[in-house]
């Protein structure tokens, strides 16, 4: 069965570069291209994506946010992070919403085949110019959450676990800003403070944990 890759990128030219390599690999099958995040959300609601290929930089919603959706809403996918820059900032922000995979655009070749072949949260592939120490610490960040295993919200405060609820309910930070009547700012204090204390790595890691408590969570 052929991986189904979704190519987001608001430069056509580079998609359409990319498409060609990948088109290249008989096992592969491009399903969709979008021009910036909101545009790939929309499709994910329609279309099977085993594997996309994340643009960092576009206009309106940026890449990293675009993977911390998706992947609330589709957590079977694996984004692999594209950009024009190892900058480790940018390689830690997409690990943490969720991807298993960066690239640089000048590195998109045969090991990026590879990477959405056999890229995984457990094992993430990275570019040959991503330094070895970014790499490193996502391979420690990637290990299995504890929270998962063993699942305890008594350690949350009132307003923690009302976020929590709202997360197991599918609502975006924006969504969930709006809905709790606070700065969308402080939303991600929140995320973060539930992270650390429920020992979970990323973003991706408190979606999964969210659903796996249901919307009974409070």
């Amino acid at each position: 069965m052929s991986l189904r890759v979704a190519l987001i990128d608001d430069h056509q030219p580079f998609r359409e570069r990319l498409r060609a390599l990948l088109e290249e690999d008989p096992d592969i099958e491009i399903v969709a291209e979008a021009s910036s995040g909101n545009e790939i959300l929309e499709i994910a609601l329609t279309t099977k994506i085993d594997v996309a290929c994340m643009d960092i930089s576009m206009p309106g919603m940026n890449g990293i946010e675009a993977t911390r959706r998706l992947l609330a809403s589709k957590p079977g996918v694996r984004v692999i992070g594209l950009s024009a820059y190892a900058d480790p900032h940018y390689v830690e922000a997409m690990l943490d919403a969720g991807a298993v995979g960066y690239f640089t655009k000048g590195d998109a070749g045969e090991a990026l085949l590879q990477a959405i072949h056999s890229a995984t949260r457990v094992r993430p592939c990275f570019g040959a110019d991503i330094s070895v120490p970014v790499a490193a610490n996502a391979i420690a960040a990637t290990a299995p959450d504890k929270a998962l295993a063993d699942p305890d919200t008594t350690s949350l405060a009132p307003r923690e676990l009302e976020v929590l609820l709202l997360i197991a309910k599918g609502l975006a930070s924006p969504q969930i800003a709006r809905s709790l009547s606070m700065d969308p700012t402080m939303v991600d204090v929140y995320r973060r403070n539930i992270r650390r204390k429920l020992h979970l790595n990323n973003d991706a890691a408190l979606a999964e944990y969210a659903r796996h408590m249901g919307p009974g969570v409070a």
